[in-house]
C-alpha cells in the first residue's frame, strides 16, 4: 500500500518528498504500525537525491518507497526555494526516538540491525533503558552477505517486531529493505545510518549549536574529513536547484 496518495509531498527531480511536520509524520506511521501493512520510511538528503539522479535502481528504490522524509537542510531549502515548501526537517535519528517514545504506549516490538556487533549490542541496551515499555525482540550486527540474507529475513520475521531500524549505510540499508519489504512484512522499516554509532556512544551527535544553525554535515564532515568527497554533492546539488529552479519540483 502506497502513502504517497494520502501523504501530501513536493516532488524534487522525481523523489516524492512528504510535506508533513514531525508530530504528523509519527502520527501516519503510528496509523501504518496498527494497519499492519508494510511500510519502507526513507530518510533521505541531498546527496541520496544526487545518487539517485545518476543510478535509476536508487531512484527506483526512493520512488516506491511509502514515505520519503526530509532529513537534509538541502532538501527543505530546496523545497522552500522552488516555491512549495516541506513543514520542517525531519532526522532520522529525531524520527526514530519519536517512534519508540508512541510505541511505549502499544508495548511495540522493535528489531535493530546494522553496525558492529558491540554497537549493536550497547544500542539494544540502551534503547531498552531509555524506552522501557518497548520491546527489543531481537538484534543482529550488519556483517553479513548476500548469501545469508534469506537467513537474516526468516530471523526477523520470526520475532514480528513492528518497527525494523536498518544501519547498513545509506547506499546499502534502503536498496536491502527494498528488496525484502515483501519477505519482511515489518509495519514500519527505516534506515537510519549512523544513528546507532550515536545511541550507543560510539560518536557524538553535532553540539546542539550547530543542530540550531543546520550546520551537523559541516560538524560530521570536521570529526570525518574522510567524508568531503562524498560532501562535494552538497554545492553541486545547491547550484543544480538554482540553475533548474523551474524544473526541480516537475514530475521526472
Amino acid at each position: 500500500m502506497s502513502q504517497t496518495g494520502t501523504i501530501p509531498t513536493v516532488s524534487i527531480y522525481g523523489i516524492p518528498f512528504s510535506k508533513l511536520p514531525m508530530s504528523e509524520t509519527v502520527e501516519v506511521l503510528r496509523e501504518a504500525v496498527l494497519s499492519k501493512q508494510p511500510h519502507h520510511v526513507i530518510t533521505a538528503n541531498p546527496i541520496m537525491v544526487m545518487a539517485a539522479m545518476e543510478d535509476p535502481a536508487i531512484m527506483r528504490v526512493m520512488q516506491s518507497a511509502e514515505m520519503v522524509v526530509p532529513d537534509g537542510t538541502g532538501v527543505v531549502w530546496a523545497a522552500n526555494y522552488c516555491g512549495d515548501p516541506v513543514a520542517e526537517r525531519v532526522p532520522g535519528y529525531e524520527l526514530l526516538h519519536e517512534l519508540l517514545r508512541v510505541g511505549e504506549n502499544y508495548r511495540w516490538g522493535v528489531y535493530l540491525l546494522g553496525s558492529t556487533p558491540e554497537v549493536i549490542q550497547e544500542t539494544a541496551v540502551r534503547l531498552q533503558q531509555q524506552y522501557p515499555a518497548i520491546r527489543i525482540v531481537g538484534y543482529r550486527d550488519g556483517f553479513f552477505g548476500s548469501d545469508e540474507d534469506a537467513q537474516v529475513v526468516a530471523a526477523i520475521r520470526e520475532t514480528a517486531p513492528d518497527l525494523l531500524f536498518v544501519a547498513r549505510g545509506a547506499d546499502t540499508q534502503d536498496p536491502w529493505i527494498h528488496k525484502y519489504k515483501d519477505a519482511l512484512q515489518v509495519p514500519v522499516m527505516m534506515g537510519v545510518g549512523g544513528s546507532f554509532d550515536v545511541i550507543s556512544g560510539k560518536t557524538k551527535r553535532a553540539p546542539k549549536l550547530f543542530q540550531k544553525l543546520r550546520l551537523e554535515w559541516f560538524y560530521r564532515l570536521l570529526r570525518e574529513p574522510s567524508r568531503a568527497g562524498r560532501m562535494l554533492a552538497l554545492p553541486k546539488f545547491a547550484l543544480k536547484v538554482i540553475t533548474d529552479k523551474e524544473n526541480v519540483t516537475k514530475a521526472q
